[in-house]
């Protein structure tokens, strides 16, 4: 596996669930701007690896989208995206090889590895504009993004790793790559973490498990400012246990999909052509890009957090 990360709260949750794991071998983890600057978001990834004990290699990526001004999200996970607690500065360094060249090699070396991105797409189609061809050799891209018929969490079309750079999720979209969408209302409602979750993890009683719950402290707080639900959120987690676990999502279907990327007003939207309704005018559209995705509908809320939980306590 290659994990894609703004690393921020959640993406520290889900990058603990993949290292903890026996099953994954985490070839690397790639940062990228987005929740904060990418300079901080290495800081939190080396951080998080450190948590876990591990020396995965850390590689830097794009500093801002690929054509527009970087926005970050750091009203929602602290000013340093992991909750604002002061973490010490982690004792590793990123590689010097860049996140773009890195993951190339990476995709080369590994026939058959899978992908997991966790923040805007930037880096993955930087790589896609420069070997179209590695689609080839990823078996599936996991993507944690979009609003899948729904409203988004950045604008009332649009959820925020692909609003971020949208120009990028469609260049990946129509890459004609394995893709699981992955979208951000997944994590809403019974999924979020609520305080029995909270506490259940707490009493677990480790440095790690305190450290997934301290990094979410303020997205706790804006989860009910944003939405009015109360529990921490984790969109990145639920992506990562389904790329771990495919059985966790209960309902999904293939369809073809395309990104707004001219319009302010749905920027970012994932347009999900449900009913196949783009059929006959696909060879005279813009959706004569469009390429087939797999889209989660549903997730089985119960095992996914059981997964969470087996993750922190190192229970395999």
């Amino acid at each position: 596996m290659l994990i894609d990360t703004d690393t921020a709260s959640d993406d520290a949750v889900a990058i603990v669930m993949a290292l903890r794991d026996p099953r994954i071998n985490v070839k690397a983890i790639t940062v990228v701007a987005g929740n904060v600057p990418v300079e901080q978001a290495v800081i939190n990834a080396l951080y998080t690896t450190q948590q876990c004990d591990s020396d995965v290699p850390v590689y830097a990526g794009a500093a801002k989208p690929m054509h527009r001004e970087a926005a970050d999200a750091t009203w929602f996970h602290g000013k340093d995206g992991m909750g604002d607690q002061n973490y010490p500065l982690p004792k590793r360094t990123a590689e010097k090889l860049s996140a773009i060249d890195a993951i190339s090699k990476i995709i080369r070396e590994n026939e058959g590895i899978e992908l997991v991105t966790l923040g805007p797409l930037t880096n993955i189609a930087l790589v896609l504009e420069q070997e179209p061809r590695l689609v080839n050799h990823v078996s599936k891209c996991v993507v944690m993004g979009g609003a899948a018929c729904t409203q988004g969490n950045v604008t009332p079309a649009a959820e925020y790793n692909i609003w971020c750079d949208p120009e990028a999720a469609q260049i990946v979209f129509n890459s004609g790559m394995n893709i699981e969408m992955v979208g951000w209302e997944l994590s809403r409602g019974e999924a979020n973490l609520n305080e029995a979750d909270i506490a259940r993890i707490r009493a677990i009683d480790s440095p790690l498990a305190h450290f997934c719950i301290d990094c979410n402290r303020r997205s706790l707080e804006a989860n009910k400012e944003q939405s009015g639900e109360i529990g921490i959120p984790l969109p990145d987690p639920i992506a990562m246990a389904i790329a771990i676990d495919p059985t966790l999502c209960t309902r999904r279907s293939t369809h073809h999909v395309m990104i707004e990327t001219q319009s302010e007003l749905t920027r970012g939207m994932t347009i999900i052509d449900r009913l196949n309704v783009s059929g006959d005018v696909r060879n005279h559209t813009a959706w004569a890009q469009a390429k087939p995705v797999s889209v989660c509908w549903k997730m089985d809320t119960d095992r996914w957090k059981e997964m969470l939980y087996r993750s922190v306590r190192g229970d395999y």
